[in-house]
């Protein structure tokens, strides 16, 4: 039995000798270049101090946690005069080394205490860290005060808020459940958020193409009015508007089955059909468009608004909340045509509500059919309003372009999701 202990300790130990030693070679090859004994931790000291962090550990399911404390602080006390040495001949004034080698030693502890995989997982991501500080300090760089209090209002309506809401059902039908719409305000400002940066990292100088792929996963409406504007004020350009319109547009509907299948995975299979037609009509039309087009990109193209400030989210919260309650009250009263009724006025504010609305009642209280029909009659109402921008803020030259094909496209999958 004590050989059998020894050899599992050993092993333990190798591998927090191997922790030591990955974080070691990202820290070695940064300063591969420092002459021998100009730099204070290389791989073998993050080996040793990996190797020193696993021993601790073992030693203190001998003689308790008290053990293991006094050899930690003890070496943070070592490092932490080597480093202040250090300073006083350096201009180098970041502690990350000393960070990284702290969390080495606790990683080869971790190690030895029956938690490999976290200390594994940690180290690796430790390693990533340390590696890509450039690139990490480069975004940084380029980040907005707007967008890092977006990222925040992100954080805080999802890791603070959502944990807490009780999971359970309120009010009329008991149909309200807090934690559920939390959970979809975070989904679709999740969404948002990535297509957001998206659009920001790619550039306006990719083209109006790339640009309306993008905000599609933001906010088709929103580019759909904004390209509808910039037609009046750029003149010959309506055909290179029109194509990005119907390409934000086609990316519209991958976006609402990918929604509608995180909710109730069984939709995919119904939703993939009439969606698909619609998003290659679409497509279809914006490539015929755009090879018709001598237009060049514009030298500016402002970005969506940010979708994450906290009144708008909030907003969808409640707009979220009032389908919900209609959705039920118009199964109670009217049946199925009242889903449908619904879905085709609400498909007019925002398609999102009523996709998140009926594919959470098709779990349980919806027959999959209503709520895959409900969810096209929506996307064809939006894609309708959309037409309908273009025409009358963009004018006939660009209106004409795009209500010809967004029309197709309702039809073609209204009719689909008919005969299916």
């Amino acid at each position: 039995m004590n050989e059998f202990a020894d050899t599992e300790q050993i092993i333990l130990l190798g591998i927090a000798l191997a922790i030591g030693l990955l974080i070691g070679v990202e820290r070695g090859w940064r300063s591969r270049e420092a002459k021998e004994g100009e730099r204070i931790a290389g791989l073998r000291t993050y080996g040793l101090t990996g190797l020193l962090g696993g021993g601790a550990g073992i030693l203190s399911q001998y003689l308790g946690a008290v053990a293991f404390g006094l050899v930690f602080l003890s070496f943070t006390a070592a490092v932490t005069v080597a480093y202040i040495m250090r300073r006083k001949t350096s201009e180098d004034v970041s502690i990350t080394g000393l960070v990284s080698l702290l969390l080495t030693f606790v990683l080869g502890a971790l190690a030895t205490l029956d938690h490999v995989n976290l200390a594994a997982s940690a180290a690796v991501v430790t390693a990533l860290l340390l590696r890509f500080k450039d690139v990490l300090h480069g975004w940084l760089r380029k980040l907005e005060r707007k967008e890092l209090h977006a990222a925040l209002q992100l954080l805080l309506i999802s890791v603070v808020l959502l944990p807490v809401l009780p999971d359970h059902g309120y009010g009329p039908w008991q149909v309200l459940n807090p934690y559920e719409i939390w959970w979809m305000v975070v989904l679709i400002a999740g969404i948002s958020f990535i297509g957001y940066f998206t659009m920001k990292i790619a550039g306006p100088e990719k083209g109006v193409i790339l640009t309306a792929l993008t905000a599609g996963m933001a906010s088709s409406t929103a580019l759909t009015l904004h390209f509808s504007r910039l037609s009046q004020k750029q003149e010959g350009m309506n055909n290179l508007f029109a194509s990005g319109i119907l390409v934000a547009c086609g990316t519209m509907f991958p976006r609402v089955v990918l929604i509608a299948s995180l909710i109730n995975p069984v939709l995919f299979n119904y939703l993939i059909a009439p969606m698909a037609v619609m998003t290659l009509l679409t497509f279809f039309s914006a490539a015929v468009i755009w090879h018709k087009s001598i237009d060049h990109p514009p030298s500016e193209l402002a970005h969506l608004i940010n979708p994450l400030e906290l009144k708008p989210a909030l907003f969808f919260g409640a707009l979220l909340v009032l389908v919900i309650l209609l959705g039920k009250a118009a199964i109670h009263f009217f049946g199925d045509a009242g889903i449908y009724m619904l879905a085709a006025v609400s498909g007019i504010a925002d398609v999102d509500p009523i996709n998140l609305t009926l594919s959470r009642m098709s779990i349980a209280e919806l027959s999959l059919d209503v709520a895959v029909m409900g969810i096209v009659i929506a996307s064809s109402s939006n894609t309708l309003l959309k037409a309908g921008l273009a025409m009358f803020v963009g004018g006939p030259g660009l209106g004409i372009r795009v209500l010809a094909p967004l029309l197709a496209a309702a039809i073609a999958g209204l009719a689909t999701a008919w005969l299916m």
